[in-house]
Parts: structure tokens; C-alpha cells; sequence
């Protein structure tokens, strides 16, 4: 009686097959992960220039005018992590303002763009992140 010797283990055509389509889910998975993470970071400017246009408001009830700085404000909020901040704008305080945050270090491939507030809210005109809008958290 002969045995038979039987041989357990994938063949390289299987493993190929595996790996391609690996590759393919990944590569559908990976532009959509990078675009949820950048879009986090976008929500981190967009939560402080909330919170800069509620603080104005409130300046503004008191005072007559807007704050010319943000450190003039009623709030304490630590600077963005992965924006700069720039300085408050105004032809005239008494009846509006800008603030712009421009987006620092690598922005996941979509370059700098700038995320901008007024006493209106979220400005699209004066704002590039309108023209990545899968990572715009407020999808304007």
C-alpha cells in the first residue's frame, strides 16, 4: 500500500490572488482614511473660529466694537495645533471682522489652504478650503 503524502499550504497563485486584492481595498481604503483625518484637522480651525466669533459677539455686545485681538477676547483657547493663526481684520471693527487660519505642515497631499471667519460665520468667498470640499467638515 502506498500512502499518499499529501502536501498542506497555499500555492503561489493564491497568494497572488490574496495580495491583489489586498492592494485593491487598500488602494480605495487609504485616499478616503487620509481625507477623514484631514478633515479632522479642518474641524479643529473651524471649532476656533467658532468659538473666536462667539467671544466677539459677546466683545461686541459690551464694548460697541469688535476686539482687534484675538487675546482681547472673554475666552482662554490654546492656538490650533496644525494652523497659524493670523491677525483680527476690519476696515471697520465697529462693524465687522476676519480672522484667517492658514493650514501648516503636510496637509495630507491637499496643500495649504486657509479656513476664514467673520462676524457672519464661515466665510466661502475668502476661504481655499471650499475647493477641497471632502475635507471641509461644515460640506459647503
Amino acid at each position: 500500500m502506498k500512502r499518499m503524502i499529501t502536501k498542506s499550504g497555499f500555492t503561489l497563485v493564491e497568494l497572488a490572488v490574496v495580495i491583489v486584492i489586498i492592494g485593491v481595498l487598500a488602494a480605495f481604503a487609504v485616499p478616503r482614511f487620509r481625507a477623514s483625518v484631514e478633515r479632522s484637522k479642518a474641524a479643529e480651525a473651524f471649532n476656533y473660529l467658532s468659538a473666536i466669533q462667539a467671544a466677539q459677539e459677546r466683545y461686541h455686545a459690551k464694548q460697541g466694537t469688535y476686539a482687534n485681538e484675538v487675546t482681547a477676547l472673554d475666552i482662554q483657547f490654546s492656538a490650533p495645533k496644525y494652523f497659524a493663526v493670523g491677525v483680527v481684520q476690519g476696515d471697520s471693527l465697529e462693524t465687522g471682522w476676519s480672522l484667517t487660519l492658514t493650514r501648516t505642515g503636510n496637509a495630507a497631499g491637499y496643500g495649504e489652504y486657509t479656513v476664514t471667519f467673520t462676524q457672519e460665520g464661515f466665510d466661502t468667498e475668502n476661504s481655499t478650503i471650499t475647493q477641497s470640499e471632502d475635507i471641509n467638515p461644515m460640506q459647503t
